[in-house]
């Protein structure tokens, strides 16, 4: 991984204008330099910076916006300045460092930390041997948000983020399965890194620079949007009106989905679905995961295991029968062992190895699987560039919609490795990160073409663009408390990054010690986001933990299903916004630093505010901002904000709050969303 801590400055081609021949085209300005043109466009939002080659290669990853028009453009020796409506923007002709303003006061420049013997520690923007380097200034007190979904604090400032997507097995390190190269600061700034390739963050990363941003983009182009926003809402808005915003997801969506690794047969799946009817638990969906449905040794091609579903549209009419809509899981892979592999390898449908041209066969590490999650075949990628391998993927969901399906899992989309090549000419690296992209895009519109439920899927694996097809879940938590805190600030982090409807694993997905409090607290902070899956290795069934569980869990289901209606408006807006349902406290509070630093409370919409319990005492600690405050749902007596809090909660208790006189729209007691009047 790139340091540039013990990089030589020698090795950094540092781009500097060459000659007074700065140029209007198109409504851009391109100056020339020794390492190519440099391009600089101007927006509503802020401007644009482009060096390098064009990149050729185009995913759709951005919509087109406007441009502003340049009204006056003056060089010197030195400088030059570049003013656009109320921007300008000036650069230094030796080495590129920027200021951009916005009615004269600064928003965003070049880092100033110096060398003892040069003007720059790190420099402004070089050309390294793995890509572009650019770093960019940071007061002492500005926080940083987004980055995608990270496991750890939200404000990433000092942390080494890696723009790069894992299959990470928890969420206990810093690879995570959701990554964007855009982040923000409530000072009123943000930067995106318009690429498919890997990007690394070095967020005043102290072996770096504790006052500098720096960004390592490994690509042969360098395209980087600058925003300026009042504050993280506004940000937001900006990436979201230039990556895309979500539709609003389907009414039962917002259901209660239970699932679980796995279902073993049709007795089984449809068991739990009467005992989840018998006990009047509020569910909507039922999931078969994939081995729920699926022959292990040969997927996936969308055959049902024979042997198990001889006649699978049968299946599901009996959970229809029940009042359940029907999630099913698959990966993009095709196991060696399957008669279409010879197929579609023949027809060049799979990612390819670089050096041999043929077919690249994954081979899964055996480490991550056991008695449950037994070993997975030899398969090779379905690579989603190939336009005929694309249709053919999407249209084979057809046959699934039509007897009953209503979602996809669409699960992994991390295995792209970086000694493969894909039709389209894209080599591993760079196509690494925006396959999720591809492979999710394809999914969705099938669902848009083929579901009479409305098109709605759960995918694991996202970059930029991916919040256009909602919704997402955080994968694989451990099932402890610090595995419950963990994945409320990867669902908030990815909120904070422009993606407005997450789930988590509700218990936990592995290590699970059947722990009940454990599961009552992680099922009562999933009341609140924006979607609500019970999933993991094993039952995750209330009733599976004990009778006070059991009782504690059924409360805080009917509460998810009566604040169906709040739900609604709120995922109305942020669909139409971006911003995410659950909206971490610099998102919800960004006039109130006191606020920002409780990294696990947060705002479901504008009115409620949420305080998961995460400690096996039963204590909460929340800070209310400023204002007067009540307990929801009870609306008890009233608290005055500005302060931290400390609460006791019973196990049925809940540390929810909405200002003093806001009245929370809540709905029937119902069981699933088909009973709403």
């Amino acid at each position: 991984m790139f340091d540039p801590l013990h990089t030589k400055w020698s090795s950094y081609a540092i781009p500097t204008v060459t000659g007074n021949t700065a140029r209007r085209d198109a409504g851009t300005i391109v100056i020339p330099t020794t390492l190519g043109p440099l391009v600089i466009s101007f927006y509503s939002f802020g401007a644009r910076i482009r060096l390098g080659p064009e990149r050729q290669l185009d995913y759709g990853l951005i919509y087109t916006p406007k441009q502003q028009n340049v009204q006056t453009v003056k060089q010197t020796d030195e400088s030059i300045i570049i003013e656009s409506g109320v921007f300008s923007f000036e650069l230094a002709c030796d080495s590129l460092a920027f200021a951009l303003r916005k009615n004269s006061e600064l928003v965003l420049h070049s880092a100033t930390d110096g060398h003892f013997v040069r003007q720059y520690r790190l420099p402004p923007f070089a050309k390294v041997q793995n890509g572009w380097l650019a770093h960019f200034n940071l007061n002492s007190k500005d926080h940083i948000y987004g980055l995608g979904e990270k496991w750890a604090a939200l404000n990433k400032r000092g942390q080494l983020i890696h723009s790069y997507n894992h299959d990470a097995l928890g969420v206990n390190t810093e690879c995570s399965y959701k990554n964007v190269p855009f982040a923000w600061s409530p000072s009123g700034w943000g930067i995106f890194c318009h690429t498919p390739s890997p990007v690394l963050h070095g967020v005043g990363f102290p072996q770096w620079s504790q006052r500098a941003y720096g960004i390592l983009v490994e690509d042969d182009s360098l395209d980087l949007f600058l925003f300026e926003g009042m504050n993280g809402a506004e940000l937001i808005k900006h990436y979201t009106t230039l990556t895309g915003r979500a539709p609003a997801p389907p009414k039962w969506s917002l259901g209660v989905i239970v699932s679980k690794a796995y279902y073993k047969d049709e007795e089984e799946l449809l068991s739990t679905a009467r005992e989840i009817r018998k006990r009047k638990m509020p569910c909507d969906t039922i999931t078969l995961d994939g081995r729920a449905w699926l022959d292990t040794r040969t997927r996936f091609t969308f055959d049902w295991d024979a042997s198990r579903y001889p006649n699978p549209s049968a299946t599901l009419q009996k959970l229809k029968a029940l009042d359940f809509k029907i999630c099913i899981w698959e990966y993009p892979l095709v196991s060696t062992y399957n008669p279409l592999y010879k197929i579609f390898a023949e027809k060049g449908w799979f990612l390819k190895d670089a050096d041999s041209g043929e077919t690249y066969e994954h081979h899964w590490e055996s480490e991550p699987f056991g008695d449950v999650l037994t070993p997975l075949p030899v398969s090779g990628i379905i690579d989603f560039t190939h336009p005929d391998a694309y249709a053919y993927w999407r249209d084979r969901h057809e046959e699934l919609f039509a007897i009953g399906v209503d979602m996809i899992k669409a699960d992994f989309g991390e295995q792209v490795p970086d000694n493969i090549i894909a039709y389209n000419g894209e080599h591993g690296r760079a196509l690494h990160n925006v396959y999720a992209y591809l492979y999710n895009k394809c999914v969705h519109e099938a669902a848009e073409k083929f579901s009479a439920s409305g098109a709605f899927l759960f995918s694991r694996s996202s970059w930029v663009g991916c919040q256009r097809f909602p919704s997402q879940w955080g994968g694989d938590p451990q099932a402890d408390w610090e595995g419950l805190a963990a994945s409320i600030r990867g669902g908030l982090s990815w909120g904070m990054s422009g993606a407005p409807f997450y789930a988590t694993d509700v218990g936990g997905f592995y290590g699970d010690q059947r722990d009940p409090k454990l599961y009552v607290r992680w099922l009562q902070a999933g009341v609140f986001s924006a979607h609500m899956r019970l999933h993991g290795i094993g039952a995750r069934e209330p009733w599976t933990y004990g009778k006070k569980a059991e009782q504690a869990a059924m409360t805080a289901l009917r509460l998810r299903y009566r604040l169906l209606p709040y739900l609604e408006q709120t995922v109305a807006q942020s669909s139409k916004t971006g911003l995410p349902v659950q909206r971490g406290m610099a998102l919800a509070c960004p006039d109130e630093r006191e606020a920002w630093g409780f990294d696990e409370q947060f705002f479901l919409g504008e009115d409620l505010l949420v305080a998961p319990c995460l400690r096996a005492d039963d204590t909460v600690e929340v800070y209310l901002p400023e204002g007067y405050w009540q307990r929801f749902p009870e609306f008890g007596p009233r608290l005055s904000g500005g302060r931290t809090y400390r609460f006791t909660l019973k196990l049925d208790e809940i540390a929810a709050f909405a200002p003093e006189g806001r009245r929370i729209k809540l709905g029937p007691d119902i069981q699933y969303t088909a009973q709403i009047p």
